[in-house]
């Protein structure tokens, strides 16, 4: 059973594997993301699902010259990246068996990017069956990180290596709070009920990038974020970075996160105080029985 198996507290990569893996994001951003931001012509963007839900030729470049660099680094780990995991997803049901996994979202915020939008980023995770141990969270347009692994705190690293540590916000009162939830993914019968908790917060908003939202939460400039769409490459980074920077992250109903799950709901907050007060406000979102037992 894949939760007997032995999860280090710590990620199983050295430092300078580390440096080697922000040097290779970076030139991957060079390379591949900023030469074609508001150059996009119409074949280089192409829709997955939807018309909101799009795919650029600076994701697959992008993707693809990390994974081929990860391969080579790491032969032995499943390496997952969102735009090949959408041609082959059956990938996915390797992640709880996997004593090393990378996962990659190559443009996260792509609505943002192709729509000529500076807020976008690149996020990278290492998972150890499943649990993130490790998380890189890149925004190409400043050329900053946040980095954290599991036992060390997280950190801002700014070109010319400069660092400084992250820490969450003090939290506090629910009208004090500001904070990241997405609408628009909220269940249709649900989402008046959502939007109708809106006024009791400070400020509510989403920037259609989970990789600028954690980084808000883990470095106080934001409270908290719900995330209401579970992929192995859009919250693995985060988690790891706001709980390093210490805040609180859980499944909304308590149970641990993993990023092989894809349905629920994921709540980080800037403590487990906080936590619990944004936890009760949503409680709604919970499926729960109509009938309870008979006594």
């Amino acid at each position: 059973m894949t939760d007997t198996l032995p999860v280090p507290v710590t990620a199983p990569l050295t430092m300078a594997q580390r440096a080697q893996i922000l040097n290779l994001v970076r030139r991957a951003a060079k390379a591949e993301i900023l030469p074609r931001f508001r150059k996009l012509s119409a074949h280089e963007v192409a829709t997955k699902t939807g018309i909101h839900d799009i795919v650029t030729e600076a994701d697959k470049g992008a993707e693809a010259m990390i994974t081929r660099a990860l391969q080579i680094m790491f032969p032995s780990a499943l390496i997952i990246g969102e735009e090949a995991a959408s041609d082959s997803p059956d990938i996915l049901d390797k992640i709880p068996e996997a004593e090393l996994c990378f996962t990659i979202d190559p443009v996260d915020g792509t609505w943002n990017y192709a729509k000529g939008l500076p807020l976008f980023g690149v996020m990278l995770s290492v998972l150890r069956y499943g649990r993130p141990v490790y998380g890189l969270l890149y925004d190409p347009m400043v050329n900053d990180f946040i980095t954290a692994a599991a036992g060390d705190p997280a950190e801002l690293v700014m070109p010319r290596n400069l660092r400084r540590p992250v820490r969450t916000s003090a939290g506090g009162k629910i009208e004090d709070l500001v904070g990241f939830i997405p609408l628009s993914l909220i269940p249709e019968d649900k989402r008046a009920q959502m939007a109708g908790l809106f006024p009791r917060f400070a400020r509510v908003t989403s920037l259609r990038c989970a990789c600028h939202e954690a980084r808000m939460v883990a470095s106080g400039n934001a409270d908290f974020v719900l995330f209401a769409k579970l992929t192995p490459w859009d919250q693995p980074a985060g988690v790891v970075a706001i709980q390093q920077a210490g805040g609180h992250v859980a499944m909304l109903d308590g149970s641990d996160y993993t990023a092989d799950l894809s349905t629920g709901y994921l709540l980080a907050a800037s403590d487990a105080a906080t936590w619990g007060k944004l936890r009760d406000q949503f409680d709604f979102l919970l499926d729960r029985p109509t009938d309870s037992p008979a006594a």
